[in-house]
């Protein structure tokens, strides 16, 4: 059974109308695709939450992604063009965990699907930030 995370979704123009996403490419950067990204933390309204260990993101050239929002799985169609990257409806899994995993996962659900996100990459580091300024806090996933 899945659960679908309503979504603000701005319509992009993507090359070909093939309906995936770009090369990945961030203005010249790294690339955000093709990387399994750990989510550290969500900040939002101004306060920072740690992730669950558990919690991680995948943005595949393909324009999928995937991962874990701290307690469920999800996956999503994802544009990527430049440094925006615009998420559609999560599918999630619907377990539940304890109370501040799901407030986590919330926050970060609602973070990724607010519209159209803009990414800045740091050192190892990315961070998507949505029109409010809320962000996702990611770092490199060390490999298991």
């Amino acid at each position: 059974m899945t659960l679908t995370v309503a979504a603000a979704v701005v319509p992009f123009a993507v090359a070909c109308g093939n309906g995936k996403a770009d090369s990945g490419a961030m203005s010249g950067s790294r690339p955000v695709t093709g990387i399994d990204w750990r989510v550290d933390g969500v900040t939002v309204g101004g306060t920072t939450t740690q992730a669950p260990a558990t919690a991680r993101l995948r943005i595949d050239e393909d324009g999928k992604a995937g991962g874990n929002l701290g307690c469920n799985r999800f996956s999503a169609r994802v544009t990527v063009h430049g440094d925006r990257i615009t998420f559609g409806d999560l599918r999630t899994t619907r377990m539940a965990c304890g109370r501040e995993r799901m407030d986590f996962e919330r926050a970060l659900a609602r973070t990724l699907t607010t519209g159209t996100l803009v990414a800045k990459a740091e050192g190892a580091g990315l961070t998507l930030t949505d029109g409010d300024g809320d962000r996702v806090h990611l770092s490199r996933r060390a490999p298991d």
